[in-house]
């Protein structure tokens, strides 16, 4: 269960970033050109076969600064129900940091704490060098190559956002959380009318490939993902339905809080 939620976590890493450029700027307060306002808080409700998983919050916190550079800041949380915390208790936090443009990560954290397991990962995208370094529990990895305009599978859902979509697009890029590197694949398939707690809403509906994905996925002859995103200006990820080798799992939303 724990893994499919955190593949939530990448549903929109199947995205494009190659030869594509975002006239976006998180600091920016123009709403007509930024999709998405520190302050906005998407808060999701989880739910693995028949059973309430737990919640996903997604924010966009004010701009800060790394290494001396300005840089947007995005926070994702995952918590397991009441229910679930009786057996295994989720709580995970994850950070991304990117250029006020938003078109390619900086940093990348996650802290994860599972049952009782625990363990934290920091990746450094270092640009001058082309590299991405994995670091876990203070121990680091040799870099690795990443490809420009690579995002972390955090930032990644908010450059999405940033991106005009219509049926039939296919979108490609490189993701990475440091330890490989992916082209991802995704395809816009048809305009929907999609209801979620949150309300209803016109979407997009999006299937993303999953053949790299691993996790969940891996070795699967009944995988399939599929991504609902609004059709308005904000691309909010409105509902997540897939199934994979451990049964079905969904994201939908429930709240919206807008930045300002």
């Amino acid at each position: 269960m724990t893994r499919k939620i955190r593949m939530l976590l990448c549903v929109a890493g199947m995205a494009a970033v190659l030869g594509l450029r975002s006239g976006t700027s998180c600091a920016a307060a123009d709403e007509a050109v930024l999709p998405f306002q520190p302050g906005e808080t998407l808060t999701y409700s989880l739910h693995w076969k028949f059973i309430h998983a737990g919640t996903a919050v997604f924010k966009v916190l004010p701009a800060t600064e790394l290494n001396g550079r300005p840089a947007c800041h995005f926070l994702l949380t995952v918590r397991t129900s009441p229910f679930l915390d009786l057996f295994y208790k989720v709580r995970d936090r994850v950070e991304s940091f990117t250029d006020l443009d938003v078109t390619h990560s900086l940093l990348y954290k996650k802290e994860q704490r599972e049952g009782k397991y625990e363990r934290e990962v920091i990746v450094t995208y270092d640009w001058e060098k082309q590299t991405a370094q994995y670091e876990k529990d203070g121990v680091k990895r040799p870099p690795i190559f990443v490809y420009p305009g690579t995002f972390d599978p955090l930032a990644i859902i908010y450059f999405i956002r940033t991106q005009e979509f219509y049926p039939g697009k296919v979108l490609m890029g490189p993701v990475s959380s440091g330890r490989r590197i992916i082209i991802g694949r995704l395809r816009v398939v048809e305009r929907q009318k999609v209801k979620v707690p949150a309300g209803k809403f016109k979407a997009f509906r999006i299937e993303p490939e999953v053949n790299q994905m691993g996790g969940v996925f891996k070795r699967s002859a009944t995988t399939d993902l599929q991504v609902w995103m609004s059709a308005d200006k904000r691309k909010i990820p409105l509902k997540v339905r897939g199934m994979a080798r451990l049964g079905s799992f969904s994201a939908l939303l429930a709240s919206i809080e807008p930045g300002s």
